[in-house]
């Protein structure tokens, strides 16, 4: 390891690692790996109004989604719905296949490049997890969107991570 690659640890910010390909965020607006889980919000295909916490446990690969207020996906019936195919394809634009892949702990075998290849190498079944701290993280980012611009440090984000220019 260079300096560069420990300069990190001396700051209280980190580089932000970029996606790998472009997102559109108005299907899957929040995907993160977290918590032992891909997880993120899903907006409905049917319903402005609706949206969905979708999410896959890395190595059991348990999967579940439900609306924001814990109701049941109908998409459900034995194997994973649309919200899960959908969250799965934008987490591989994100991250990458292989960090996705690693994460839930899946081989993605050959030629594996996106997320309904991963997908085909799932081996869990449906077990309901809580939706609410997912929602609750997802709205969190949201709210930030509504900060006046400002030069000033939010000192909440203290820890955020940061690009690295000018620091």
């Amino acid at each position: 390891m260079d300096a560069e690659d420990t300069a990190w640890e001396r700051r209280s910010t980190v580089r932000v690692v970029p996606p790998v390909r472009a997102r559109k965020l108005a299907k899957v607006p929040f995907v993160e790996l977290a918590d032992g889980r891909l997880q993120g919000v899903v907006s409905s295909g049917s319903d402005v109004e609706r949206v969905y916490v979708s999410s896959i446990a890395a190595g059991s690969h348990a999967y579940h989604c439900s609306t924001n207020n814990n109701r049941p996906c109908g998409g459900l019936r034995g194997t994973p719905c649309k919200h899960l195919h959908a969250l799965l394809d934008e987490a591989v634009l994100q991250y990458g296949v292989d960090r996705v892949a690693r994460y839930l702990r899946i081989d993605p075998g050959d030629g594996a490049s996106t997320g309904a290849d991963l997908l085909t190498r799932l081996d869990g079944r449906h077990e309901p997890s809580p939706a609410a701290v997912v929602f609750a993280r997802f709205l969190r980012h949201l709210s930030y969107l509504e900060l006046p611009a400002s030069t000033e440090p939010v000192p909440e984000l203290h820890w955020f991570p940061s690009s690295g220019r000018g620091h």
